[in-house]
């Protein structure tokens, strides 16, 4: 007997036990939350686009490999020893071989992240430090050994730089240099719902010192890294009230932070505080979505597109007009070279998942699809409009199926948005935020309207008329489509009034996510902004920092850039009146 099990659904109910058999399968895989073993551990490139990153310090050029002596035969001075990016420094030798060409070296790192890339899923990984030196300049010592070389300090990652003198392939002399970080908020005043941007400078490429969190008024807002923005985060958050001033503080974390790090070894990492002041409350604005830097992603593989079925005769090429949108995305599917086996009429099909991350002790999800009609094969060619499903978001493929034989695929990226909310007559009334309506049928012999009642209330997670205004302490709902599977599109963190309050997750609900809040805070306008979350739970895997939290940083320094994946910040706003 089959086991049934209900789901949320798109204006349906479906049972998570039945689904596979009731649509046509392309593959079924299995995923264990038991499968902890990376299978498939790439260490991500940053997309060359990604805007404001600095380029490597000085020349840009990676110096040749040298030996370092126990001793040096001379010495380097640098002045000051510690400073900001910016710093004018002076670096200076003595005892040096005489009227020689040294090259002077900086020593830095390259930071990314570590994704296990599976056809079925992403898992995030963690994160890898590597260590190298750059040349900063190369001098010539007078006939005494020694020289003067003045630079300023480059925008790159904080702490302590080794700076070496290089002769012949030998470091002859040894010096440091502290980089320090800088804090930059603006604008430090504005009405309820003001963008502000938080730029944090030289932040450090190593676990306790790659992090830092960001506070208003004590609260936690959300993360910020820097790894492929060498030490350099600029995030964006927006004001809360009520009016008057707030503080913004930012200091050294791993997902929350270290509050006497200066008492640590890494005290540079102490961070600050600026005062921001609310001057009014306009009202709540528009809810919108913020899109990551838009970048050619740097791996080439991605979910749900396999090879397995594929017919290894066929030289089918497939392409789709659109290859990234919303759900019920309208686009063309184009094939040529088809086989002459290919005859008549195909179906063609969407490949996607089924399943959770929740208490999965032997099957979490499996590959099953989705059909979108049939297309005519004409003389090798299909050329067919399909409509993306209401699903789940990112990747999926497009897939023309010649019985039970793959023939061709085409990859499209379904993007998150927002739900809007309509009258009867067909007019949005609200986007994305609406009240809750949290009926449930008695649970002694319901009739069959109240059933009903309550089936249609947990279809849409329990939301219920669209709206911005809702009285104090109001339950109310905020609603997005388009979320994804893997660990890096799963869930996002969602911030009330910039203090973290949890997360919300679409897998289960093929991508339909539905948040319950209270409207508290009091009378007036109030935000809600929903961040990106590298999920680390189920499977869990060792060494994987910054996790379960809001990355605020996300736009510009995030796993998924390297996939293709398009994650957003989503915004909203409320009003609460007595």
């Amino acid at each position: 007997m089959t086991k049934l099990s209900f789901t949320k659904g798109f204006g349906r109910i479906v049972t998570r036990g039945l689904l596979a058999a009731v649509l046509p399968v392309a593959l079924i895989v299995s995923v264990s939350s038991a499968d902890t073993t990376p299978a498939n551990t790439i260490t991500l490139t940053a997309p060359s686009a990604l805007p404001g990153v600095p380029a490597l310090p000085f020349t840009g050029t990676t110096a040749a490999a040298f030996t370092i002596p126990v001793t040096t035969s001379g010495t380097l001075a640098v002045n000051p020893s510690q400073g900001v990016q910016g710093t004018p420094i002076t670096v200076s030798g003595t005892g040096l071989p005489a009227s020689s060409s040294v090259e002077l070296t900086w020593g830095t790192w390259n930071a990314t992240w570590l994704a296990d890339v599976e056809p079925n899923t992403v898992n995030y990984l963690g994160t890898s430090y590597s260590a190298l030196n750059v040349v900063m300049a190369t001098v010539t010592t007078d006939s005494s050994g020694a020289f003067t070389y003045q630079t300023t300090v480059p925008a790159d990652f904080g702490g302590i730089h080794n700076i070496y003198a290089v002769v012949n392939g030998a470091a002859v002399g040894h010096a440091g240099f502290e980089e320090l970080r800088i804090l930059k908020v603006t604008p430090t005043s504005g009405p309820i719902g003001t963008p502000i941007t938080i730029t944090y400078t030289s932040m450090g490429a190593s676990l306790y010192t790659g992090g830092a969190e960001v506070l208003w008024d004590n609260h936690y807002t959300g993360e910020m890294m820097a790894l492929w923005t060498r030490g350099t985060a600029s995030v964006t958050i927006r004001a809360a009230g009520p009016v008057g001033t707030h503080f913004i503080q930012v200091g050294n974390a791993i997902s929350f932070m270290y509050l006497n790090v200066i008492q640590s070894p890494i005290p540079y990492t102490n961070g600050g505080t600026v005062k921001f002041k609310v001057t009014k409350d306009n009202g709540p604005s528009a809810p919108h979505i913020s899109w990551p830097a838009d970048v050619q992603p740097t791996v080439s593989q991605v979910t749900t597109l396999s090879t397995s079925g594929l017919d290894p005769q066929s030289k089918a090429v497939a392409t789709l007009s659109e290859t990234k949108g919303p759900i019920l995305t309208k686009t063309t599917l184009s094939v040529t070279g088809l086989p002459s086996s290919a005859t008549g009429t195909v179906n063609l099909v969407y490949s996607t998942v089924v399943g959770n991350r929740v208490n999965c002790a032997s099957t979490c999800w499996a590959f099953t699809s989705v059909p979108l009609g049939t297309a005519t094969v004409t003389n090798g060619t299909i050329s067919q409009q399909v409509t993306i499903p209401d699903n789940l978001g990112g990747w999926h493929v497009v897939q023309v199926m010649n019985g039970s034989t793959l023939e061709a695929q085409a990859p499209f990226y379904v993007m998150e948005s927002i739900v809007p909310f309509m009258n009867k007559a067909g007019k949005v009334i609200s986007e994305g935020t609406a009240t809750a309506n949290d009926y449930t049928a008695p649970l002694n012999n319901p009739t069959p309207a109240q059933t009903a009642r309550a089936l249609a209330a947990f279809e849409v997670g329990q939301s219920g008329t669209g709206t911005q205004t809702f009285k104090e302490n109001q339950e109310f709902t905020v609603s997005i489509k388009g979320v994804g599977w893997t660990q890096l599109d799963n869930t996002l963190g969602v911030d009330y009034d910039n203090s973290y309050m949890g997360y919300g997750c679409g897998f289960n609900s093929n991508g339909y996510m539905v948040v319950h809040l209270h409207a508290t805070g009091g009378v007036g306008t109030h935000i809600i902004d929903l961040y990106p979350m590298l999920y680390s739970l189920s499977p869990s895997y060792a060494n994987t920092p910054y996790g379960m939290v809001p990355d605020l940083s996300s736009n510009r320094d995030y796993p998924g850039l390297a996939l293709g994946y398009q994650v957003p910040s989503i915004h909203f706003s409320i009003r609460i009146v007595k």
